[in-house]
């Protein structure tokens, strides 16, 4: 009875038309919690450029890059190009902002509506007259105005409040007829659709799958990081290979003019100039290799750093620290997987699935229930024979209220039933998948870290070959001066030496690299190398089964 009092009171009427004309920004669910979040309303335009995701130094440190001329870099100055100017990285970006879209389209289902229509129709008939004797013309011209508000609630509340003018102009009487209504309908649901938990569940869902898009973005700058760097390497080892083998060679042509020299001289037979020829053959045919190989490798390293400049591919790269070995103490290989439980981006992305099952249970469980929502409508009409008349008599005695409840529920309910059996069976396949890639990282991290351990020992055991083999070579030249040895044997001294030398240089880079897969793989790349990038906070979820 309040509210109806209010109703018939002139200042009550022209706030709940003001209410009624109030912009769908005063509305929002920027109040609405998720879990441990709330979820911000809406403030920027759907017409907005999504900004890409920012991934970059926590210290900030400006690369100078000359557009022409060689590109000399070090591998820290290699990393911040590549995280600026990579294309594929660039592209990745911008996923996390297409993926907010559509949290941003499901956050809309709870943005208010304003409604409004005006129109006109004239209505020209004939019938019979009040009287039933004769038939007469009429011509009717009605004109109606209207504005209404809606608004859907995350309880499972709808809202519609509105007003609408009409006035009737007709022949038949001297008179206009006008009038005015003004309504006011709320809808709740009582068992389906009713709560925040269901009503926003889609909402959340959308929330968790950008934030899946987050560390897939992480995954992504951690893998490019690493094939930066293992390039970076790469080349390294291709240019120092070129060195070995060009020193090789070297001394494999100064072989056979000594070889020469002793044949002019009647010192050493012809046939001995062969080995040594077969030997600068093999040596130069192996160059063209490490040419090859060089030349492949700057072209991946300048696809991957992408430089500016018209000239890319064309553009030499100059390595300003070539590998040295790091100090580095490894902790215990326990420690590495559970770092790499924590903080691996396939693992988090696994926990954030298992959460979009678990709200999708929630949703699909409240579909199994029947539909029943209580309305209520309230609402005041006003006639006259003019509009601001009909807006004067609203305040009168006369009103109409209806109360009410609509049920509705499938006999069957097949459908609601098939989607909540496949939601749990989701549920429970999203939770054994967490426990297998839990598994596979656990091996995966065990495998590097043996990996690890191996180049390293690997590093001083090629150092004492290639001093033995340089000492073989040394001694087997001193003999062959003396003619105690053959072109022969130096030949195949000089070839285990080069591939001793290699094998040194080969060692120290693989070690480099099998630190880069380990850091990789336990998910800590990015913050060893200092770069911020998203999806930087593991996701604490623990599963039914644990």
């Amino acid at each position: 009875m309040m509210l109806i009092s209010c109703f018939r009171k002139s200042y009550g009427m022209l706030l709940f038309l003001g209410l009624l004309l109030l912009p769908p920004s005063c509305v929002t669910t920027k109040d609405v919690k998720t879990a441990d979040k709330k979820i911000p309303s809406a403030t920027h335009s759907t017409n907005d450029m999504p900004a890409p995701v920012e991934i970059k130094p926590k210290t900030p440190q400006a690369v100078n890059l000359p557009e022409k001329g060689p590109l000399k870099i070090t591998v820290e100055d290699a990393i911040l190009i590549a995280l600026e100017n990579n294309r594929s990285l660039v592209v990745e970006r911008l996923n996390p902002s297409i993926r907010q879209t559509f949290e941003d389209q499901e956050r809309a289902v709870f943005d208010p509506t304003v409604e409004a229509e005006i129109s006109a129709r004239r209505n020209d008939s004939r019938g019979l007259n009040q009287s039933g004797s004769y038939t007469e013309s009429s011509v009717n011209d009605v004109y109606q105005g209207s504005i209404s508000f809606k608004e859907y609630f995350p309880t499972g509340t709808f809202l519609e409040a509105g007003a609408i003018t009409r006035t009737t102009d007709s022949n038949l009487y001297n008179d206009l007829f006008s009038s005015t209504f003004l309504g006011l309908s709320v809808t709740q649901s009582l068992l389906r659709g009713y709560g925040t938990d269901v009503n926003l569940a889609r909402l959340r869902q959308s929330r968790l799958e950008t934030e899946i898009t987050q560390y897939e973005l992480r995954g992504f700058s951690e893998s490019l990081l690493a094939q930066v760097e293992t390039t970076y390497w790469d080349y390294a080892l291709s240019q120092r290979q070129i060195e070995i083998v060009e020193e090789s060679l070297k001394l494999a042509k100064q072989q056979i003019a000594e070889t020469e020299e002793m044949i002019q001289v009647g010192a050493m037979a012809e046939a001995e100039l062969a080995a040594v020829q077969a030997e600068v053959a093999a040596q130069q045919q192996g160059l063209i290799n490490a040419r090859s190989t060089m030349e492949s490798t700057r072209l991946r390293l300048l696809r991957l750093l992408n430089p500016p400049g018209q000239t890319l591919w064309y553009r030499d790269v100059t390595l300003v620290h070539p590998p040295t070995l790091p100090e580095i103490k490894l902790d215990k290989v326990e420690a590495h997987v559970a770092l790499a439980i924590r903080m691996r981006p396939v693992i988090n992305q696994a926990k954030l699935n298992i959460q979009l099952e678990d709200l999708e249970v929630v949703r699909t469980k409240n579909g199994l229930l029947p539909r029943m929502d209580l309305f209520v409508t309230l609402g005041k009409t006003g006639y006259s024979d003019s509009f601001s008349g009909s807006v004067s008599d609203i305040t009168g005695d006369s009103y109409d209220a209806m109360a009410g409840l609509n049920f509705e529920y499938p006999i069957l309910n097949r459908d609601a039933r098939a989607q909540h059996r496949r939601a749990i069976l989701r549920q429970d396949q999203a939770e054994m998948a967490l426990d297998n890639l839990k598994q596979l990282v656990d091996l995966d991290v065990r495998n590097a870290y043996i990996e690890v351990n191996r180049t390293k020992e690997q590093i001083s055991a090629s150092s004492a070959t290639r001093k033995f083999d340089e000492e073989k070579l040394r001694i087997e030249t001193e003999k062959f001066r003396v003619g105690k040895s053959t072109n022969f044997l130096v030949a195949q001294a000089q070839r285990d030496l080069l591939i001793s030398r290699i094998a040194e240089v080969q060692a120290l880079a693989n070690y480099l690299k099998a630190l880069i897969d380990l850091y990789r793989l336990d998910g800590s790349l990015l913050v060893r190398r200092g770069i911020s990038a998203p999806g930087s906070d593991p996701v604490e979820y623990s599963t039914k089964n644990n």
